[in-house]
């Protein structure tokens, strides 16, 4: 097995240790580069997929080379380099044309081609809409091979980092804070040019020249301090991300914040497969359980669909909307705690008398609707309260904090908040299904893989690096669920019925 065995003498005893070949001795490689990848390997995979595409209609730049001047690379050629990065936790155009240079199964993939990595990131940038068609490609293929159930989905966002750092995020609260240290710092440095210039500062003595240089430049950064303040006021907008203007600051793990994008995905419960995706800067996830749903229902085709989503997506308009195009959907309640923390006072304690519409809080009183205006559809919530009753309560402190008493708002569509909740009630077993579904896809891809902040700068090159990293991992767990040879073979028959039409488009 191998060419040399490297002998050890230790008292008399002989120890052995398995050693490679001599570097400078000659040896007979594969005759093909072919030989290298064995039939089973997924990179044949993604080969025959991209090769099955029709780069023409899905809109990529380049896909009719012109006649005259240098040839450029064939689209198909950095399409594969992509999935193959994105399947191997390779996603920066750098990597990738390193890769390139000593990676067999990339030299056998681009038949040894070279791009470099300003072609590599080009071509992410150049071709946004037609990657995201590509995704939407492959889940009608998925569709197809049947591998969606298309009865029950789950809609989920999680939060990626963007390519943007905390401190060139702003918004009012700490531009206030800075300008208000920068007036102190100013102040002070005014003041010791006026009192004395040879104010002595820690060792040495700081000259009148340095003070008004660091004057000037404290200056500055307030003037673009209030320059943003400004472009926030025109703009009507809380916040400003220099780097990348459409991220955000959110929420994340552990209570933390950091500037993000919100990403929803859409995942069918059959085999946890992506059928849509879509990166949104706002860090709640309401008006986007009817959005991702009817997408999906309208891929897949039916006239009926069952949605789960956490209590993120709690929003009665939102459901309500669902509830219109046919989707059933399983939500979990949303609960809101009163101003002291007690929890025997949190809202889901009072008690809602439908005949009277009053309210029984949980000390036994009731509260009255105090709406005189007629119900409209401007209307959203219906204010409850009894302050005189309030007054008199032993527990008045335990529920509230207002001087007045307890005010309970019920939105305009509990009724049917009411329905929802029952109905997510009665089917616990399908509803605990909801986090094995849809934190698959964000697992793998953000601890297996890595990817948990994005490269690209601006929601749609983000939209574009999502969908790449979420067809990458349709096309893993497709092997994964059929097998290497049971899609090549359905990619082989596809293409020849595309080679079969073309032949008869020509001829």
């Amino acid at each position: 097995m191998y060419d040399i065995i490297h002998l050890i003498h230790r008292k008399g005893e002989i120890m052995r240790y398995i050693e490679g070949i001599d570097r400078k001795r000659k040896i007979s490689f594969p005759e093909c580069i072919d030989d290298y990848i064995t039939e089973d390997n997924s990179v044949r995979v993604i080969e025959a997929f991209v090769d099955s595409l029709n780069i023409v209609e899905l809109g990529f730049e380049n896909s009719c080379p012109p006649n005259l001047g240098r040839p450029g690379f064939d689209p198909r050629v950095i399409l594969k380099l992509y999935l193959y990065g994105y399947m191997n936790k390779i996603n920066s155009s750098r990597k990738l044309e390193i890769e390139t240079t000593r990676n067999i199964e990339l030299m056998w993939l681009l038949r040894k081609l070279k791009p470099d990595h300003k072609v590599i990131s080009d071509f992410r940038k150049n071709n946004k809409e037609a990657i995201k068609r590509v995704f939407k490609e492959f889940v009608a293929l998925c569709k197809q091979w049947d591998l969606f159930g298309m009865e029950v989905i789950a809609v989920d966002g999680s939060k990626f980092r963007a390519s943007n750092s905390k401190k060139n995020n702003f918004n009012d609260k700490n531009l206030n804070r800075r300008i208000k240290y920068l007036d102190e710092k100013i102040q002070k440095y005014m003041s010791e040019i006026d009192e004395n210039d040879d104010t002595e500062r820690s060792i040495r003595k700081v000259s009148k020249e340095e003070l008004k240089e660091k004057l000037w430049e404290l200056k500055e950064r307030k003037k673009k301090y209030e320059n943003y303040q400004q472009e926030m006021k025109e703009k009507n907008i809380g916040e400003i991300s220099t780097t990348d203007p459409d991220a955000r600051l959110m929420s994340v793990n552990n209570n933390g914040v950091d500037v993000c994008y919100n990403i929803q995905t859409v995942v069918d419960s059959k085999h946890k497969l992506i059928v849509d995706c879509d990166v949104i800067n706002n860090p709640t996830d309401h008006g986007q359980l009817s959005k991702m749903s009817v997408r999906a229902k309208n891929t897949f085709g039916t006239d009926s669909l069952e949605s789960l989503a956490d209590k993120g997506y709690y929003n009665v308009d939102d459901l309500m909307a669902c509830e219109k195009e046919g989707i059933i959907t399983y939500v979990s309640k949303q609960l809101y705690s009163n101003s002291t923390g007690e929890a025997d006072f949190y809202s889901d304690k009072f008690k809602y008398d439908k005949e009277r519409n009053i309210y029984i809080c949980p000390a036994g009183q009731e509260l009255y609707c105090i709406r005189k205006k007629p119900i409209d559809e401007n209307t959203k919530a219906l204010k409850y309260k009894n302050f005189k009753a309030c007054s008199k309560c032993e527990l008045k402190d335990k529920c509230t904090k207002d001087k007045n008493g307890r005010i309970v708002s019920r939105p305009i569509g509990q009724d049917f908040l009411d329905t929802v909740d029952k109905r997510t009630n009665e089917n616990k077993e399908l509803y605990k299904m909801r986090q094995m579904i849809v934190e698959h896809p964000f697992g793998t891809v953000k601890r297996a893989w890595g990817l948990s902040y994005f490269l690209t700068r601006g929601i749609e090159s983000v939209k574009t690096e999502v969908s790449l990293a979420f067809l990458a991992y349709n096309i893993k767990r497709a092997i994964n669920i059929i097998g290497i040879n049971k899609i090549m073979e359905r990619l082989k028959a596809k293409n020849s019925l595309n080679n079969l039409s073309l032949h008869k488009l020509v001829y």
